[in-house]
């Protein structure tokens, strides 16, 4: 395998804790619609799918575009209000992207996220410096496990797939890794180890802290 040039994160549930809120977001459409959503199972279902492909999950059919428009307005209006009071990065991730950046690895970041949500994130974040490419679920692309997103970042970013790692909280993402010829990290906010498992898994940890105080980046480069 070629050394690693790139780093490709993930957002919600990687670079910060979002998921609970997404969730949260799910549950008050559903009351405000009188909807019966198993929350639970649909997040399992659409976690790292595209607006498009979630619209169409919560309505059970093809969606028009406008309706998948108006789903998506709505839900994800709700989740930047109840997140924006509880905003929080995974911890050690603005110190685990600067050391990165200091060893002159590339960053991109790919989520299924429109640009709402990802401008909203990175506001919050204040992630310096910026990333070098995104790739959003809102550009056409199909969302995970389909490899397509992180496939257009390592593209954005000049880099041969197989010389790029993912680092990733959910299952679909790291398929979505695998199919794209990716490394992966599994970043274990929301599944354990087992479940974010495979055989281009090259670590597992509850948060970047932990991979700075094992040396991750360092050994990396080594290797």
């Amino acid at each position: 395998m070629p050394a690693i040039e790139a780093l490709i994160f993930d957002m919600d549930g990687t670079m910060v804790h979002s998921m609970p809120w997404h969730t949260q977001a799910w549950v008050e459409y559903a009351r405000r619609h009188a909807m019966d959503l198993d929350v639970p199972a649909f997040m399992a279902q659409t976690t790292g799918k595209n607006a498009f492909e979630c619209a169409c999950a919560l309505m059970g059919r093809t969606v028009s575009a406008e309706e998948s428009e108006r789903i998506t307005a709505e839900k994800e209006g709700i989740y930047r209000e109840l997140f924006a009071a509880n905003f929080c990065a995974v911890d050690g991730f603005a110190r685990f992207h600067a050391q990165a950046r200091d060893m002159g690895l590339k960053v991109a970041i790919s989520t299924a996220g429109d640009q709402d949500n990802v401008r909203f994130v990175l506001d919050n974040l204040q992630m310096q410096p910026p990333a070098q490419a995104i790739a959003r679920g809102d550009e056409g692309l199909p969302g995970k496990p389909h490899p397509d997103i992180f496939l257009k970042a390592a593209e954005r970013l000049a880099i041969d797939p197989a010389a790029c790692i993912v680092f990733e909280d959910a299952p679909h993402g790291i398929e979505a890794a695998r199919r794209a010829g990716m490394r992966a990290v599994g970043i274990g906010t929301t599944h354990d180890a087992q479940q974010l498992s495979g055989p281009h898994v090259v670590a597992w940890a509850p948060d970047f802290s932990t991979l700075l105080n094992n040396q991750f980046l360092e050994k990396l480069h080594d290797a």
